[in-house]
């Protein structure tokens, strides 16, 4: 009579090896995916950095042209109110914006504006809630040159 178990030529895995798997698996998930979505919230930042500089660019050449700095309403009008991780569509018909030049490709993460806009300074502005926790993020710069500022504000 033929055995039907052969205890030598046993195949395949134990149920604890595959759970230790599973639960390497799971510390590995635990540890990598907050990673992740850091360095994407750092790259829909990165949006807003380079906006404000190249708002602060297109500021400089007015004022080179016309001795002045112009102020500009918020772009999107719909980030107002609607702070959340979508992107929202660019409004081409805002006039400072157009005066002074500027219009990024495409949808952005953040609302836009200029405030405080004289002969002789001004204060770029980025605001919008990119991780949806509730916290404003926004960053300033101004006819300083200096480096971009960010704050956080917990109500909006």
């Amino acid at each position: 009579m033929k055995r039907f178990f052969n205890l030598k030529n046993k195949k395949g895995f134990t149920l604890i090896e595959l759970m230790i798997v599973v639960a390497i698996i799971g510390i590995l998930a635990a540890i990598a995916i907050p990673n992740f979505l850091n360095f994407r919230n750092k790259a829909k930042s990165a949006e807003a950095k380079s906006n404000l500089g190249a708002i602060r660019s297109c500021e400089e050449t007015y004022n080179t042209e016309f001795e002045s700095y112009i102020a500009c309403a918020v772009n999107p009008t719909s980030a107002v109110g609607v702070l959340d991780r979508t992107k929202q569509t660019w409004l081409t018909t805002n006039a400072g914006f157009l005066a002074i030049g500027f219009n990024p490709q495409g949808d952005v993460y953040y609302g836009y504006s200029v405030t405080n806009a004289s002969t002789s300074t001004y204060q770029a502005n980025a605001f919008g809630d990119v991780d949806d926790d509730g916290s404003l993020m926004s960053f300033t710069v101004n006819q300083d040159g200096g480096s971009v500022t960010a704050s956080t504000t917990t109500t909006y």
